[in-house]
């Protein structure tokens, strides 16, 4: 008697595969992912603990359209004004081969002889498609490090995995130095005066930049011989108020490391999506209220920061306000409060209603509302007539 064929078992998926279909069923049937760029990552590696942003920007949710849904429309954005004047900035410090770019790159980096106007060069990374130009870049990245001498890679494209899929990021400039080393280099039309600029903005350039940075040590694990990926990233910016370029280098290790947890996080997005109800979309042509009910299902850790790298920071917001969440005063607040987490819970223990006495928050709440009182007292007392 013939022996029966075997079953054949179907091969288990692979999980790349059905996290990209868990995703596109969460962003809704037909909608095409929105790619996530560097200042997209940079946000996420700013608010790590907001589980709603990870889940939209790994789904590849339009943010500014779902916000506009959900009746808070975004005002996230750069200004024309502002991109004009970026641009504009960049293409004279970018101008005769680079010149000055590199001038700046050795004076605060090193890494070799000082460049020579004229003698460095700045290959063709044009390409079919970001694929290709992400491969194009690849190339220059590995003759730059074997030629020796000093290379400027304008606008190369960059591949990060993220969430199983690639991102193809695209850096201002990376420079290749003489001794093989790689710098990103950004490129801000922000002011530096006396050497040194805002710190906010400085600190989400850096985030930006690490995100760059985490892309390159990628290019440069899969060289036979792997270059090192310079951690002091250049920051290039007007100086005082004229139009003339300065540059700081900037430490990005804690930005590359933080940034490093996030994207780890982002690839186990489907253990956010296996909380969420059944039937749970963000389609941005569903009514407002699925949407709404839609977005609330999932838990998000709203900061004022976020104003300046979320487009649904104003959704958000009233969200927190009306929830009476210390989390709308600050994160600084927010951790100085330890476990009491709104804003009536704070009253009740400053007036000595609630909370535990031994707990230095609480003990720290009293001492406030007794210092408070006897102030106000004193005031009053007082009489505040003209002559005090």
């Amino acid at each position: 008697m013939p022996t029966p064929a075997p079953s054949r078992v179907p091969a288990p998926q692979r999980r790349g595969t059905a996290l990209r279909q868990q995703l596109a069923e969460l962003r809704g049937p037909d909608v095409p992912p929105r790619p996530l760029d560097a200042r997209a990552l940079a946000a996420l590696a700013a608010n790590p603990g907001c589980g709603r942003r990870a889940l939209l920007d790994g789904a590849g949710v339009d943010k500014a359209a779902l916000a506009e849904s959900l009746g808070s429309p975004s005002g996230f954005g750069q200004s024309q004004f502002a991109f004009m004047r970026g641009n504009a900035f960049e293409a004279r410090v970018k101008a005769n081969g680079g010149a000055e770019l590199l001038r700046l790159t050795h004076g605060r980096l090193g890494g070799g002889p000082e460049p020579v106007p004229g003698e460095s060069a700045v290959p063709d990374l044009s390409a079919a498609g970001p694929e290709g130009r992400a491969a194009r870049t690849a190339l220059a990245l590995r003759e730059a490090t074997e030629s020796g001498g000093w290379t400027l890679l304008d606008h190369p494209m960059l591949a990060l995995d993220v969430a199983g899929t690639p991102a193809f990021l695209e850096p201002d400039a990376v420079v290749v130095h003489p001794d093989g080393g790689w710098t990103v280099v950004e490129i801000k039309s922000f002011p530096m005066i006396d050497g040194s600029a805002d710190a906010a903005k400085v600190g989400a350039a850096a985030r930006q930049a690490a995100v760059y940075a985490l892309a390159l040590e990628g290019v440069a694990e899969r060289m036979e011989h792997p270059p090192r990926v310079r951690h002091h990233v250049l920051l290039v910016c007007p100086k005082d108020f004229s139009n003339f370029a300065t540059a700081s280098a900037v430490d990005v290790r804690k930005q590359l490391s933080v940034t490093r947890r996030q994207l780890e996080r982002l690839t186990r997005v489907e253990d956010i999506a296996a909380g969420l109800p059944e039937g749970t979309t963000f389609d941005v042509r569903r009514p407002a209220t699925e949407l709404t009910a839609a977005v609330e299902s999932v838990p998000a850790t709203y900061a004022p920061e976020c104003l300046a790298a979320c487009e649904l920071a104003f959704h958000c917001r009233d969200r927190a306000r009306s929830e009476g969440e210390v989390t709308s005063l600050g994160r600084s607040i927010r951790g100085e409060l330890g476990g009491l987490t709104t804003i009536g819970e704070v009253l009740s223990a400053a007036l000595g209603t609630s909370g535990d006495p031994d707990d230095p928050a609480v003990a720290t709440l009293r001492r406030a509302a007794g210092l408070r009182a006897e102030a106000l007292a004193g005031a009053g007392a007082s009489g505040g007539g003209p002559g005090c």
